[in-house]
């Protein structure tokens, strides 16, 4: 009559927002808290640096 249930979290399908991303850490057996890793797109464009001309 004492079993004890393993509880176990659910898996949860990666969240996508406009230019970012939420992914579920992996899942240790054990442990309390899951982690979300959050991964941002670029804002805006890096262009190469070229040096000014002479006068």
């Amino acid at each position: 009559m004492s079993e004890k249930k393993q509880f176990c979290r659910p898996k949860v399908p990666d969240g996508h927002a406009f230019r970012v991303t939420t992914r579920q850490k992996e899942i240790v057996p054990g442990k309390f808290f899951v982690g979300y890793e959050t991964t941002w797109e670029a804002q805006q464009k890096v262009a190469p640096y070229t040096t000014p001309k002479k006068p």
